[in-house]
């Protein structure tokens, strides 16, 4: 009465155990996700600690550069050499990027469960956000 199907069914998604693509854990992803934000974190710290001289910025940025070559198993980033140059830059600018960039961090670390990222960024947070209060203040 029917005819048996004879071709491979196009609702399947992968071609049974060896797909085509790799691919990642949740945990994974997070991991990627969450080195990411670190790293830019990281960028932004070591410019601001090209425009002003400050034993919490270097902390933090061996800190977080610890946390990024945690994430992406052994690596150390690639950071930006410090010029003996002084650039001009908002440093309220950079420093409410620097927040932004921490709260990105701090979401995806504690949804991973990660409580040393979770800390650290917690931690730039908080640093960012006094580092601004004044200049708010001034500014009003």
């Amino acid at each position: 009465m029917y005819e048996p199907i004879r071709t491979k069914s196009v609702h399947s998604t992968a071609d049974g155990p060896a797909p085509d693509f790799p691919h990642r854990s949740r945990e994974e992803e997070l991991d990627i996700q969450l080195a990411g934000h670190l790293a830019a974190l990281l960028a932004v710290t070591d410019e601001l600690r090209a425009t002003e001289t400050s034993t919490d910025l270097d902390t933090a940025a061996e800190r977080l550069a610890e946390q990024v070559g945690r994430l992406r198993g052994g690596r150390t980033p690639v950071r930006a050499p410090m010029s003996g140059t002084r650039r001009e830059r908002g440093t309220a600018a950079l420093h409410r990027r620097a927040h932004a960039l921490a709260g990105r961090a701090l979401v995806v670390a504690a949804s991973r469960a990660d409580t040393a990222a979770a800390i650290l960024s917690a931690e730039r947070m908080d640093a960012h956000a006094a580092a601004l209060e004044p200049r708010e203040l001034a500014s009003r």
